[in-house]
């Protein structure tokens, strides 16, 4: 059984798992920044809004950056560009945490910005550069391994910043763990150099700047439910850390560890999913996995109602334990679903639209998440809201599914 679900990952060609293996040293400090970033600008004095407005700058530039992108790459050799993310990513991270160690504002704003635009870079040539240069057999499994490199990325810095707060917590603070994760993501820089072999770049005849050619009320109805979930994420995912920290009074070595844990479920539970997608299909790898996960969520937010009671932090870490996996487990069955359904010639700039909806969405997910906070918002409502629309977004995947298979049948 186990032989059979992990056969096809050692299938995959060179070339893209040298790019997931920089991917997931880039995830590296991303994951680290995502656990437990808030919670030393918190202890540092930074306010919950303020701590909103520096991640929305990250998502911010990666929405302006990332639809431009999906234009300019198509027919265009992919390489050079994950040079200049690899760098840009390694260069800033420590210039971000710099900058808030010595309270220089203007600078973790201009640090942030540059940090999402290189960040972006690789969330929006990901998945056309892995579709590019896999064969059908190995496509899923390389999507699946792509968005796993999160997943991982966060066991690894957890169990990293919980052993060496553990070992010395007074000089291991937030500050030195951060520091440390953000030099290792430079290893990324040695797997893009790693590169070597060449890379498939599909022909294109025409105007890079002419939006005639695609199919804008298929995209409009295949990514909507990406907007909506991308809406509630950004008002949720950057600052879980924040409220198991003020609700439950969570430090970061522990959150860290928390994550780390998770994340072994959620890795493990990406790694099945071709096992999963090709045994049962889309409606019970996307619909079903992400409306338990949108019920756990829900019910996450009701134990700040009850944070009083001496056992309620375990049942949000039991709610959460449930939420990661199943929801992020639908991921690459639902982009792959995508893909598939808008077709070859629009599948480059459904990765940049991906990729500027996401952000967008975060981006003033998290200016309305400041305002929220600012005037006393709890965050059990503002996270309800989210599982909300979650729901729609599971609901309007059942009718892409349907539509998706229905076209297939045409096709056959």
């Amino acid at each position: 059984m186990l032989t059979k679900i992990l056969k096809p990952y050692f299938q995959i060609e060179k070339l893209v798992l040298q790019f997931i293996a920089a991917e997931f040293f880039i995830q590296l400090v991303n994951a680290s920044f995502m656990m437990i970033l808030n919670i030393y600008l918190a202890k540092k004095g930074y306010e919950d809004h303020q701590i909103a407005d520096f991640i929305s700058l990250r998502f911010l530039t990666v929405m302006l950056l990332a639809f431009p992108l999906g234009l300019f790459i198509k027919g265009r050799n992919l390489k050079p560009l994950f040079y200049i993310a690899a760098i840009g990513v390694f260069v800033f991270s420590i210039s971000i945490l710099l900058a808030a160690e010595f309270k220089q504002i203007d600078m973790i704003y201009t640090s942030a910005a540059l940090w999402g635009m290189c960040y972006g870079i690789v969330q929006v040539l990901a998945l056309p550069f892995i579709i590019r240069n896999t064969s059908e057999k190995t496509k899923t499994a390389a999507i699946s391994l792509s968005y796993a490199t999160y997943s991982l990325a966060m066991i690894l810095a957890g169990i990293i910043i919980f052993v060496l707060n553990h070992f010395n917590p007074l000089y291991f603070d937030e500050f030195k763990c951060l520091l440390l994760l953000a030099l290792l993501s430079g290893i990324s820089i040695y797997f893009v150099f790693s590169m070597q072999q060449k890379e498939v770049i599909p022909t294109f005849e025409g105007s890079r700047l002419s939006l005639s050619g695609f199919d804008w009320g298929t995209i409009a109805f295949a990514m909507t439910p990406s907007l909506l979930l991308a809406i509630g994420a950004g008002l949720t995912i950057p600052f879980i850390n924040l409220f198991f920290f003020k609700v439950f009074k969570m430090e970061s070595d522990n959150f860290a560890l928390l994550n780390s844990f998770s994340s072994i479920t959620v890795a493990g539970a990406a790694l099945l999913v071709p096992h999963v997608r090709a045994k049962y299909g889309y409606k019970i790898a996307i619909t079903r996995t992400q409306s338990i996960a949108v019920i756990s969520l829900a019910l996450l937010a009701c134990t700040e109602f009850y944070a009083s009671f001496e056992y309620s932090i375990y049942f949000a870490i039991f709610f959460f334990l449930i939420r990661q996996p199943l929801m992020n487990m639908a991921a690459p069955v639902s982009s792959e679903l995508v893909m598939q359904y808008v077709g070859p010639k629009n599948q480059e700039i459904i990765s940049a639209l991906t990729a500027s909806i996401w952000s967008g969405s975060w981006f003033f997910s998290a200016l309305i998440f400041s305002v929220l906070r600012k005037n006393g918002f709890a965050y059990a409502n503002v996270f309800l809201i989210t599982a909300g629309i979650y729901a729609i977004a599971v609901f309007w995947y059942h009718f892409l599914i349907k539509a998706h298979l229905a076209k297939e049948q045409i096709k056959n």
